[in-house]
């Protein structure tokens, strides 16, 4: 059976609201992406290139657990960097999957400098986001290499998610 909630994870630019909004699809699921739901402070900061510490980040991840709880099915684009995020995101959900897209920084600063519109700013909040990063344990979240190209990232994920 598949899952009913997941979150797509990551550092910005590893592919998470694409990827995030192609599985919905494909799983007949809710998308919803996280930085939609960021404050316009946080909003402001990251557009003048200024990462986010933990209290600004707060408010954002209790919105984000309270649309997961809320929501009857969901895939949830959201940087979830560090252990303490993932655990507020996860409270009081259960069966809810992790799908970590994981990236070298090259490979995301390349794909950072193909973007237009996006108010995520610049090489130093990328390498903050990687400093940031504390990836989930094995356990954790279905690691997938984003190297991929787009089919083979959402084929990776799909084929992982549903038991043989």
């Amino acid at each position: 059976m598949k899952p009913k909630k997941i979150i797509v994870m990551g550092v910005s630019g590893c592919g998470k609201s694409l990827i995030g909004s192609t599985l919905a699809t494909a799983l007949g699921l809710r998308f919803f992406d996280g930085d939609d739901f960021h404050s316009p402070d946080n909003v402001r900061k990251m557009s003048e290139g200024v990462p986010l510490n933990d209290e600004d980040r707060a408010e954002w991840l209790a919105r984000l657990n309270q649309l997961l709880r809320d929501a009857p099915n969901a895939v949830l684009a959201c940087s979830a960097l560090k252990p303490e995020y993932r655990r507020q995101l996860r409270a009081g959900i259960d069966g809810l999957e992790i799908v970590y897209l994981q990236g070298d920084f090259d490979t995301i600063w390349n794909r950072h400098q193909q973007r237009a519109d996006h108010y995520f700013n610049g090489r130093a909040m990328l390498e903050s986001q990687f400093a940031t990063l504390v990836e989930p344990e094995q356990d954790e979240a279905l690691f997938i290499d984003i190297r991929q190209s787009q089919h083979e990232v959402l084929q990776d994920i799909l084929t992982r998610l549903s038991p043989a």
